[in-house]
C-alpha cells in the first residue's frame, strides 16, 4: 500500500513539475515594447516604467533617457532609488541648488544612489544618457521650490 502511494506520489510530482517547467520562459522587455512619455516641461527626458508603477507598492524599475544637455533640476524621491548608468556619462549632484562643480560624472556601468528625501540632479553634459533607476513604491519625484 505504502509503495503504491509512494509510485501515484512519484508520478503525480514528475507530470506536476514537468508542465510546470513547460510553461515558465523569459518574456524579454526591450525598449520597443515599453510606453514612453515625456513630461512636457522637460523634452530633453523621456521614460518608460520597465516594472511597476509610481503608484503601486513594491519594486518597480523606470528606464531614462535624458538627450545631450538635458538637465533634471533639483528634486526628491519618498524613496531610496538605486541607479544604473547604461549609456553615456551621467553626472549627478545633491542640494538644492544645480551647482556644476559639485556634480560626480557616472560613467556607463557605474551607479549611484539617491537617498530618500535628499535633493539632487542630473546632467547629460557630454551626450545622451540612458539610466535605469530602481525602489520600492509608491514613489514620486517631487520638484524642489
Amino acid at each position: 500500500m505504502i509503495r503504491n502511494s509512494f509510485l501515484v506520489l512519484f508520478f503525480t510530482l514528475t507530470i506536476s513539475f514537468s508542465a510546470f517547467s513547460q510553461s515558465i520562459a523569459p518574456k524579454p522587455i526591450t525598449p520597443e515594447t515599453m510606453k514612453w512619455s515625456s513630461p512636457s516641461n522637460n523634452p530633453s527626458l523621456r521614460f518608460a516604467w520597465v516594472l511597476g508603477s509610481e503608484n503601486e507598492s513594491g519594486t518597480y524599475v523606470l528606464r531614462v533617457v535624458l538627450a545631450k544637455n538635458g538637465k533634471i533640476p533639483p528634486h526628491t524621491h519618498p524613496d531610496t532609488r538605486y541607479s544604473t548608468v547604461l549609456s553615456g556619462t551621467l553626472y549627478v549632484g545633491f542640494g538644492k541648488s544645480m551647482e556644476e562643480s559639485e556634480m560626480v560624472a557616472i560613467p556607463a556601468g557605474g551607479v549611484y544612489v539617491a537617498p530618500a528625501n535628499v535633493p539632487h540632479y542630473l546632467w547629460a553634459k557630454d551626450g545622451d544618457v540612458t539610466y535605469q533607476e530602481a525602489g520600492e513604491g509608491p514613489t514620486a519625484t517631487v520638484p524642489v521650490r
